[in-house]
């Protein structure tokens, strides 16, 4: 990503943190000008941190953006799991017939 595919924004974050964080511009806003993709930091104290931090989102959301799936392809179950469902289903019935009490049947 380069440095003119981004608009980078700075304001003033309020918030807890004092002083510090009240008065200087240290909450940070991104926008991908391509995607008018737009993410914003402003939990640190420190600009400089919040442009890392604010970075690091943008490329996760284009990485999502940009992620094409993988095309699923329909299968058939085997012949041997079928075989091992339908004796585990019948196991289990036959516990379940054994469970009742004699003449309901």
């Amino acid at each position: 990503m380069r440095r003119d595919d981004v608009e980078v924004n700075f304001f003033r974050a309020g918030g807890p943190g004092g002083q510090h964080r009240n008065k200087s511009e240290t909450g940070v806003r991104i926008r991908h000008i391509a995607t008018g993709i737009v993410v914003t930091a402003t939990e640190r104290r420190s600009r400089s941190q919040n442009l890392a931090v604010a970075f690091s989102r943008l490329e996760k959301k284009l990485d999502a953006h940009f992620l094409i799936p993988k095309v699923r392809r329909p299968t058939r179950p085997t012949r041997g799991s079928v075989t091992r469902r339908l004796t585990a289903k019948r196991r289990r019935s036959d516990r379940k017939r054994d469970r009742r009490p004699p003449g309901d049947d």
